[in-house]
């Protein structure tokens, strides 16, 4: 038995009854007429000699042969749909343009030097670059504004793949003087309703995610991202969590104080580059992606 011997069609029509449980839901799948897709099917077990499906009942079912012969034809489309994936990246040439995100988590500093190296080897891309806080990083990936984004990454997310690029500790800071007794490890949700707590305003358009570690019933201020709250606390004007990495001179010299403790633990997100597994990447993205790779963690 050779390939010759049926077709990628015939295979996709088989493969779409056996998805949608009958010849008519995959005809709508693959906007196909009914009888194209049952002839396809009919055409296919007469090539093979091997009965797939059992039509006697109401819906039609994978014979003993027929489910063993659909595990290898899922590995098949799934090996074919990643060479029409390539195929489509090599058609692409190099891209005018890429457009990153990097999340509210990000460090800027080493991660636009990353980007400025890489980008003056590529002289005919440019880079659009835009910073999204919260969940707008994922939903301008997702909704395909974005062909890459630095932030944490919901790894279960099967849409996305992902290279890790270190953790980022966050720390809940006050300024001294903010409260009115001694900031211990030992503060409570309780302790802090009455104090305005600082949090990031989600970017996304549809947010999907709720807040970390909010004291119900505390007023709060909203901005925009983490430079802007980390100058609110410094002032006494709110409290909040802000990543390590951008208070640590404050923290030395006593100008930030840390109330981490027991029930404000804080929290270690980890920082990812991610970009969609389902759509082509040009060549200038693919040569991205390997540059973070090799130049991580941040």
């Amino acid at each position: 038995m050779t390939m010759s011997d049926f077709t990628l069609h015939e295979l996709q029509c088989f493969d779409a009854v056996v998805t949608g449980g009958g010849f008519q839901a995959a005809a709508e799948r693959l906007h196909r007429s009914h009888p194209s897709v049952f002839a396809a099917v009919s055409k296919l077990e007469h090539r093979l000699g091997v009965v797939l499906l059992d039509r006697s009942g109401y819906r039609v079912r994978l014979t003993e042969d027929g489910r063993a012969f659909h595990r290898k034809v899922r590995f098949l489309l799934g090996e074919a749909d990643e060479l029409n994936l390539y195929a489509r990246q090599l058609a692409m040439g190099e891209e005018a343009e890429l457009r990153v995100v990097l999340g509210d988590l990000c460090p800027l500093p080493p991660m636009l030097e990353l980007l400025s190296e890489f980008f003056a080897r590529c002289p005919r891309t440019r880079l659009h670059l835009r910073l999204e806080a919260v969940t707008g990083p994922w939903e301008r990936l997702l909704e395909d504004e974005a062909d890459l984004i630095v932030h944490r990454v919901p790894k279960s997310d099967v849409r996305m793949e992902w290279i890790d690029l270190g953790s980022v500790a966050m720390v809940p800071v006050a300024a001294p003087g903010f409260l009115p007794f001694e900031p211990t490890g030992d503060i409570t949700p309780r302790q802090l309703r009455a104090f305005t707590q600082c949090v990031i305003r989600d970017s996304a358009r549809h947010p999907s995610e709720q807040g970390h570690f909010l004291v119900d019933g505390a007023p709060q201020c909203s901005v925009p991202d983490h430079l802007v709250k980390k100058e609110l606390v410094l002032r006494g004007m709110a409290w909040g969590h802000l990543p390590r990495f951008l208070i640590e001179d404050e923290l030395r010299d006593g100008r930030l104080l840390s109330i981490a403790g027991r029930h404000f633990p804080g929290m270690t997100e980890e920082l990812a580059a991610a970009r969609r597994r389902d759509r082509p990447h040009g060549p200038v993205a693919g040569r991205l992606w390997d540059f973070l790779a090799a130049n991580g963690p941040l």
